[in-house]
């Protein structure tokens, strides 16, 4: 009796011992399943935490987006408001509502205007949502206006590019073109047809197509083109006259009772003037003109050298024949009186070719290279002829070797720097030429000079 039960006790125990194991396994397998629970719960809540930051951080940048184009509309209907309609310097805080009219974030502007001359503005727009103000995404854009004389060359009449030449951006003239150089941009001509003259190596004259001639590529030539209206280009030389007085920071220089003025910029951002005393007289001919006459435009003699700061304005205004030349240091433009030229006395360049130096010369005649100009003769500025041309004289066997011209130039009348024979030899004047828009005038054209009347988009970015 004693030996069954024995033996059941230890059955019986040996089946406790069967369900502890059932239970440790139970109780870890459930410590598992909590664990890879709750993991997979953490990881989903981390997903979603990271999901709802990358939406809301998507949604700040459209956000940001919306103030770069509601401020590019503001300056479609005020175009010089730079202070959102305030009087005060920003930053320009505003509510954005979803499509049913409900506030969820904001946009902060800053606006930065465009400096003196150029038409440049800054639009830096920051936004966030309300429910996370620490997703921010900052938009800065430039906008301006375009130049209307975003051209290497522009003129009103016929013209010749000889084989010795090239130029460097667009070209356009309201005549006919004979092209024998080197193009890489557009070349168009407003007719489709022209009578070319003897100047232009056409003997007695010939009917010839609104461009032709030896130079290429021949695929950049279009014509005819609506022509480019003169009334846009021609400046308000009395808007410069007025910016010119001294009370509004510009340079005004009166008659000089002498030949005219010198102005020589000096690489310090300082200006030497001088009166011109005397000039030396050099016989020579003029376009479409078989008569010799004498050219005096050549300095002999200049009287005291007076030192001015570059105006604050940018403007220069003379009421006389002025030479130019020297190195310039900031942004100016020089305007003449009625019926006077401005002279490229010497080599006339910038600083640095980055856009934050630039010259205007508005003649209200001409633009003329003097006889005894150097031999390389380079001239960075954007050049506009009004009523006259830009152009160097016919000189009997006065032959110089290379002329750059970086910048833009435009001129009413015809418009030539050498002169070459009927069998197409240069004779008189630069022979080799080269002429390159400044890219850079397109949205920071010297002061006074035209722009369009609507703000394009230059560059838009993200930033930190």
């Amino acid at each position: 009796m004693k030996i069954s039960k024995t033996k059941n006790f230890v059955v019986e125990l040996h089946h406790d011992r069967r369900g502890a194991v059932l239970l440790y396994a139970t109780i870890f397998g459930f410590i598992a399943f909590s664990i890879v629970v709750a993991a997979v719960s953490g990881y989903a809540i981390s997903e979603h935490r990271a999901s709802v930051y990358k939406h809301g951080r998507e949604m700040a940048f459209q956000i940001a987006e919306a103030g770069v184009n509601y401020y590019r509309w503001h300056l479609a209907h005020n175009k010089e408001d730079y202070r959102d309609g305030t009087a005060s310097s920003g930053p320009y805080i505003h509510i954005y509502e979803d499509k049913n009219g409900t506030p969820i974030g904001h946009f902060s502007l800053n606006i930065i205007p465009p400096l003196i001359g150029s038409s440049v503005v800054t639009i830096e727009s920051t936004g966030w949502l309300d429910a996370q103000p620490n997703s921010r995404r900052t938009i800065r854009a430039r906008v301006g206006f375009p130049s209307l004389t975003d051209y290497a060359i522009l003129t009103n009449s016929d013209i010749w590019i000889g084989d010795t030449e090239e130029t460097h951006g667009k070209f356009h003239s309201n005549g006919g073109i004979r092209y024998d150089g080197i193009g890489d941009a557009p070349i168009t001509s407003g007719v489709p047809t022209y009578n070319c003259k003897e100047h232009h190596g056409c003997g007695a004259g010939q009917d010839k197509p609104g461009i032709w001639g030896t130079g290429g590529p021949q695929s950049f030539w279009s014509f005819p083109v609506p022509v480019k209206s003169f009334d846009v280009v021609t400046i308000k030389l009395s808007d410069i006259k007025t910016g010119a007085q001294p009370e509004n920071g510009g340079l005004y220089l009166t008659s000089s009772g002498k030949s005219g003025w010198r102005i020589r910029f000096r690489a310090d951002g300082k200006i030497d003037v001088n009166k011109v005393n005397s000039v030396n007289c050099n016989n020579g001919k003029d376009i479409g003109s078989n008569k010799y006459v004498n050219y005096c435009i050549d300095i002999k003699t200049v009287g005291t050298t007076e030192t001015r700061d570059m105006p604050t304005s940018s403007y220069i205004y003379v009421e006389d024949t002025v030479w130019v030349d020297g190195v310039v240091k900031g942004r100016a433009t020089i305007g003449t009186a009625t019926g006077k030229s401005i002279i490229i006395n010497d080599n006339l360049t910038y600083t640095a070719k980055d856009g934050n130096h630039v010259l205007g010369l508005i003649a209200e005649q001409n633009i003329l290279i003097p006889y005894n100009s150097p031999n390389n003769l380079e001239i960075d500025a954007a050049m506009l002829a009004q009523n006259g041309a830009a152009k160097r004289y016919f000189y009997p066997g006065n032959k110089r070797d290379n002329l750059l011209v970086y910048g833009s130039v435009i001129s009413s009348g015809v418009w030539t720097w050498s002169w070459v024979s009927g069998g197409g030899e240069v004779v008189s004047g630069y022979t080799n030429t080269s002429m390159t828009y400044d890219v850079n005038l397109t949205y920071g054209p010297p002061p006074g000079f035209p722009v369009g009347s609507e703000y394009n988009l230059i560059s838009w970015e993200e930033v930190d």
